[in-house]
Parts: C-alpha cells; structure tokens; sequence
C-alpha cells in the first residue's frame, strides 16, 4: 500500500516538473540573396540570417558563416529580403465605404461592432499578407476601442495580423466630425470623440490613454474648399489651447500625438501647440516646413487616396479634389528638398482595402523620393518615430524578426515591392511562395 502512494505521488508529480521544462527557442536560418537592411545605403549579397526565437540572433556572409545544429533554413538566396514594412497611417475599421451601400455613415448606424471587428480582423490579414508586419492605425471611427481588442488578439495569437500601434477614438471639436447633415434636433452619433475647451481636452486623453491608446490623434482641420481666389482653404477645429492640453497630457504619458492637418491655421496650430506628426498636410507652407525641421515633427503624406475618386469636374467637390491633390505633390516635393522626416503611409482604409497599400511606394517616387529612401520610409524611418528603433524597421542582431522578401530589385523597380512573396512575422513564417 505504502508503495503503491508513493507510485502515485510520483506520478502525480511528473506534470509539474516538466511544465517547469522550458524548451529552447527554434532556430531558423535564411539565406538572402540580396539584403536591405532597411538602414544601410548598402545593399550586401549572400547573408545568413541567424533566427532565434522571435529574435534575430546574427547576420552574416553565408560564405564564412556557420549554420546551427538543428535549425531549419529557408532559402530565398534568388530574392530580395527586407525589414517587415510598416504602415504608418491605417484604418482598419474603415474598408473605403461605398456611397451606394450608406457610406461611411452605416458604419455607425447599422453595423454591429461585432460586424466590423470581423471586418477588421480581415484587414488586419490582409496588410500582413503584403508584408506589413506593423500598422500605426489612427482611428476607429465610430468603433470606440476595438482596436485594442484587435490589438490584443493578435498579440495573443488568436487572429494573424501585424503589431499594432493604436489611437483608439481620435479626439475633434463640435462640428469638426461625422456624422453631419441630420435634423439638427438628433443626437446623432459621432465618429470622434468631440470636446470643446482644454479641460474637456485633456479629459478625452486621459481616457483614451487609460484605455489603450499608444498615440494620440487630433484633426486640426476637417472640411475643405476651394476659396473664391482658387486658394484651398481647410476648417480649422481644435484651437491652440485646446491642442497644447491634449499634447502637454499626451507628453506626460510618455506618448506621441498626431495630427490630421490639410493646411492653413489648422496646420499652424498643429506646429505650434507641438504635435509629433502631420499626417496629409496637403498644403504646407517654406515657413511651416522650416518649423517643421527645426521641431523634428514627422511628415506623413498618404499621397494615393487623394489621387482616388474625385467628384465631376466642374463641381465645387471636384474643384477641391483637383486642387488638393496639385498641392499635395509640391508640399511633399518641397518638405523633402529640406530634409523633414517622412514616413510611409496609404490611408488603407479610407480607400478600400481590395486596393493595394504599396500603391503609396510609385507615387513617393513621382514626386522625386528615391527608392532607398522610399524602402527607409517604411522600415527604420516610422521605427525611430514609434520608439522603437532598432526592434522593428530593420534586419540586425536583437531585432525582432520580421522579415519579406520579393522577387526583384526594389532599387531598379519600387514597384517588386506590390509583390512580396516572403513574409515572417516575429519568427513564425505566415506567407511563403517563394518559388
């Protein structure tokens, strides 16, 4: 009997020990035809990259290089590998709603937010599947937190899809955001969170940080139209005290605020009261743009959507469309002359997301961007404006590894990188069809 217990506590004992058992990480090996490291000027030919775990261990010439005992290695010695690209501006509650099926405003009126967390989800897929391994999704529109939900099932495993840097609601002003053009006498529904004064403000970022958010989002302008002198003129929203107690609360916390900015006194307000990045910045004056060097403030075009369904000429909205995008081109021309930072972005999202992200990488390139810049615009460029430089953005010792791969050089051609063939995402390989 008493032989028979001890045979049983032994047993019993066994499932403790070996869950204190850790098991060593996988090693992986890739062998890369051609490398960008997404900081180097340099291409180099012929690397080992050694794999461990999530993290990438070593990079080498595969000629002097030694391969672990035990790892399994990926050959992509006849393509072009690259850091994980990084969208810096992304929407991936929005799917470039149709005016025909309600708009954006069905969004918010009839679809369940289960429905579009599900559409998300997809998003989310589809961005890794063109090898985005990281997103800065800048709003929900309507959809409240979910993005910190997504956030938190792709970190968990749950659902595939890049590491995402949230924003949660977004913050505006009364009249700065849709939902518009109800009986006035409705509460309707907003797709921002609205405030009006700095203490209103900072409460709005105080719960959106103690909720989730990574970033911080303004829009310091919303409607635009062309003026009666042809000039684009842009309605400004938050005023500049408004903004400062929202960025001086956001500092605090150890975040960053971007700022949606066409041109005009919202942009300036933007500068002014300290916002970390302008995204669009249709029209940004030499004056601006200088302030722009000198502060650091980073430079998000989203060039493409702009380019996408403009209203009939002739009509006050295609008047608009057309002089925004001929705007849009000289201010990304002229900030790029003087040396602001700029990082890549598509706006996926407020375009559909049936529409290829890498469409942005051609238009960079039409306004005089050179393709290794282009490639630095989304990978160590939007690292370095994440804080996270040297982990995401590039392919080196202690990065994480996320890593893609394309037939081609991205250098002769931008467009090979429409076509990525290669996607690792933390170590797990998630696309391979490299042939």
């Amino acid at each position: 009997m008493r032989y028979l217990l001890s045979l049983i506590l032994a047993f019993a004992l066994v499932p403790s020990v070996l869950s204190q058992t850790t098991l060593p990480p996988a090693v992986t090996v890739i062998r890369a035809g051609v490398l960008l490291d997404g900081k180097s000027d340099q291409l180099r030919r012929d690397q080992l990259i050694v794999i461990r775990g999530n993290r990438i261990e070593s990079v080498s010439d595969a000629a002097t290089a030694r391969i672990p005992a035990g790892a399994t290695t990926i050959d992509l010695s006849h393509a072009t590998v690259l850091p994980g690209l990084i969208d810096s501006h992304t929407h991936i509650f929005l799917q470039g709603e149709d005016p025909a099926q309600g708009g954006y405003d069905a969004n918010i009126l009839k679809y369940p937010l289960a429905f579009r967390a599900a559409r998300a989800t997809v998003a989310a897929r589809r961005a890794l599947e063109q090898g985005f391994t990281t997103l800065r999704d800048l709003e929900t529109e309507g959809a409240g937190y979910g993005d910190v939900g997504i956030k938190e099932a792709i970190e968990g495993g749950y659902i595939p899809g890049p590491r995402l840097f949230v924003v949660t609601r977004a913050i505006s002003t009364t009249g700065g955001y849709n939902l518009e053009g109800y009986a006035p006498e409705l509460d309707m529904p907003k797709g921002a969170q609205l405030i009006d004064g700095p203490v209103e403000g900072r409460k709005a970022a105080r719960e959106q940080l103690d909720h989730g958010a990574d970033w911080i989002k303004v829009y310091m302008t919303h409607r635009s139209w062309v003026g009666k002198n042809g000039e684009l003129i842009s309605q400004p929203t938050l005023t500049g005290e408004e903004l400062k107690a929202i960025v001086d609360e956001t500092h605090g916390w150890g975040k960053k605020v971007a700022c949606h900015a066409y041109n005009g006194i919202g942009l300036q307000r933007a500068l002014d009261g300290g916002c970390d990045s302008i995204e669009h910045g249709l029209e940004i004056t030499d004056t601006q743009i200088a302030q722009m060097v000198k502060q650091g403030t980073w430079y998000c075009a989203t060039l493409a959507p702009y380019y996408h369904d403009w209203a009939p000429a002739g009509t006050p909205g295609g008047e608009r469309d057309r002089k925004r995008a001929s705007e849009h081109g000289v201010s990304f021309q002229k900030a790029l002359k003087a040396g602001v930072k700029i990082v890549f972005g598509t706006d996926i999202g407020g375009i559909p997301w049936t529409e290829p992200m890498a469409q942005e990488f051609p238009r960079m390139a039409e306004f005089g961007m050179s393709p290794m810049e282009i490639i630095k615009s989304a990978t160590s460029r939007p690292a370095e404006m994440l804080d996270m430089t040297g982990q995401i953005g590039v392919v080196a010792p202690g990065a994480y590894a996320d890593i893609v791969a394309v037939n081609g050089d991205p250098l002769r051609d931008i467009n090979v990188l429409g076509a990525v063939t290669f996607v690792m995402k933390d170590g797990g390989v998630f696309k391979n069809e490299v042939k």
